[in-house]
């Protein structure tokens, strides 16, 4: 086999696994979005305010 045959088997083979797939719909999309931006921001803020907290607390260790 060539690599263009190869190639353009690889092709094919791609549509056809692509025209199998279940895409989401864009209510299911939109939901899964939504989670992932307020999951991101509160994982953030969390983080955020650990690196806060353990600022103070080795600025005060560091000054004391």
């Amino acid at each position: 086999m060539t690599f263009f045959e190869r190639a353009g088997r690889f092709v094919r083979e791609s549509r056809e696994e692509l025209s199998r797939v279940n895409w989401p719909g864009r209510k299911e999309t939109t939901r899964y979005t939504t989670f992932v931006i307020g999951f991101s921001v509160a994982l953030s803020l969390f983080l955020g305010l650990l690196d806060f907290l353990f600022l103070q607390g080795l600025e005060r260790f560091i000054l004391n």
